[in-house]
């Protein structure tokens, strides 16, 4: 597959079922994030996780989340797993990011918008950022005015409180390539209200088009 960060780019963030993830991806999700993050609500086990890569080959590209665990651990739960990509959201070590690499993965890392590694990383060994507010995965939306002042030498992800109503004026007051929402399209954590993906995903679609109008 293409990079997936050259148009838009739309992930449905803390898929846990099979059913879940056949229905972002036939509803036009870029990628599916799967949490192995240890305080997540919405963690799924690696074999659950395993059940939905394999469910998806070859239709979305697939995202390993990691929080709170060691690298050793990170990369024993990606040993066979199948994902494309890994978004991390810790300090991530040389070693880590030489094991990922030579596995041929895309990386990710969360920096959270209010933090230090903000202004601090340097994204120039990563594929990607994900800009997400002080509490992931809280549904929490937060302000991107501070995406105005930094500027990242790699395609930039938003995340934190977006949903169906929102997307279209984040994508339109920024310059992210992509968007990605876990708790603006779920009944409960872990549980997705397929309505609300589906407009998650229409609605981006239709902001990153009308860029390139």
């Amino acid at each position: 597959m293409p990079s997936p960060f050259d148009t838009g780019f739309v992930k449905i963030c803390g898929v846990t079922t099979v059913k879940d993830a056949i229905f972002a991806t036939s509803a036009g999700a870029s990628a599916l994030g799967l949490n192995l993050a240890v305080d997540s609500p919405r963690r799924i086990s690696v074999e659950s996780a395993r059940s939905v890569v394999t469910a998806t080959e070859g239709a979305v590209w697939r995202c390993a989340i990691f929080r709170g665990r060691p690298d050793e651990e990170i990369l024993e739960d990606l040993e066979g797993l199948g994902v494309e990509m890994v978004q991390l959201h810790d300090t991530l070590s040389v070693e880590l990011l030489d094991a990922l690499r030579t596995r041929s993965l895309l990386v990710v890392k969360a920096l959270n918008i209010d933090g230090r590694d903000f202004e601090e990383f340097d994204e120039r060994h990563v594929d990607a950022v994900l800009v997400d507010g002080p509490r992931p995965g809280s549904g929490v939306a937060h302000s991107w005015a501070r995406l105005q002042e930094r500027r990242f030498s790699v395609p930039v992800i938003a995340a934190g409180g977006l949903t169906p109503t929102n997307v279209a004026e984040v994508i339109a007051s920024t310059t992210v390539v992509g968007v990605d929402s876990a708790s603006g399209v779920e009944h409960v954590p872990g549980t997705k209200d397929h309505e609300a993906v589906t407009s998650f995903v229409t609605n981006a679609r239709r902001a990153f088009a009308s860029r390139e109008e």
